[in-house]
C-alpha cells in the first residue's frame, strides 16, 4: 500500500485542477525551488495522477450543475415571472411557490407597478455552445496531450517519483 499524499501534494492537485498549470500549481502549493521540476515530478506519481483525477471527477459534477443552469436560464418558462408582474398586487400570490429562476432583478418603481429584468438568454445559449464544444478553456486539450503523454513516458520505464 503507498503512503498518503502530502498537504503540499493535495495543494498540487487543487491547483493544477484549477489552472492546469503544473509550474504554477507547484508554486502556489509550496514548491518554491525549481517549481516547473517538481510539476513535473508530481506529474508521473501514480498517487498524485489518482487524486486529480478523483477532483477533477468532483469538477465534472460542479460542470454538469452549471450546464443544468444555463439550461434553464436559455430555455426556461418566464410564466410565473409574468403572473407576478399581472397579479403583483393579489395578497394570495405567494412569491414562494413561483419559479423566479429566471429573473435578475425586481423593482417596485415610485410611480407604482413592478419591473423585473430578465437573465440573458442569448449569453446563456453562447455559454451552453462554448461547454458543449470545448472552447470555454481553450487550452484544455494541449494540457489534456501532455498528460496522455506523461503517462505513456511513465509506462515505458520512465522512473517514478
Amino acid at each position: 500500500m503507498s503512503s498518503p499524499l502530502s498537504a503540499r501534494q493535495k495543494a498540487f492537485c487543487r491547483h493544477f485542477v484549477r489552472t492546469r498549470n503544473g509550474r504554477e500549481a507547484a508554486a502556489a502549493a509550496g514548491f518554491a525551488c525549481f517549481p516547473q521540476r517538481a510539476a513535473f515530478r508530481l506529474l508521473f506519481d501514480k498517487r498524485v495522477r489518482a487524486e486529480i483525477a478523483a477532483l477533477e471527477k468532483d469538477l465534472a459534477a460542479t460542470r454538469a450543475e452549471l450546464i443544468a443552469g444555463y439550461r434553464r436560464l436559455a430555455f426556461g418558462s418566464a410564466a410565473d415571472a409574468v403572473r407576478l408582474l399581472l397579479h403583483a398586487d393579489d395578497e394570495s400570490l405567494d412569491p414562494e411557490n413561483l419559479d423566479l429562476f429566471l429573473v435578475s432583478d425586481i423593482k417596485r418603481p415610485k410611480g407604482g407597478g413592478l419591473e423585473i429584468k430578465f437573465f440573458d438568454r442569448q449569453r446563456a445559449l453562447e455559454r451552453l455552445e462554448a461547454l458543449a464544444s470545448g472552447d470555454a478553456d481553450g487550452a484544455l486539450p494541449f494540457y489534456r496531450a501532455l498528460e496522455r503523454s506523461a503517462a505513456l513516458f511513465s509506462t515505458e520505464g520512465g522512473g517514478e517519483a
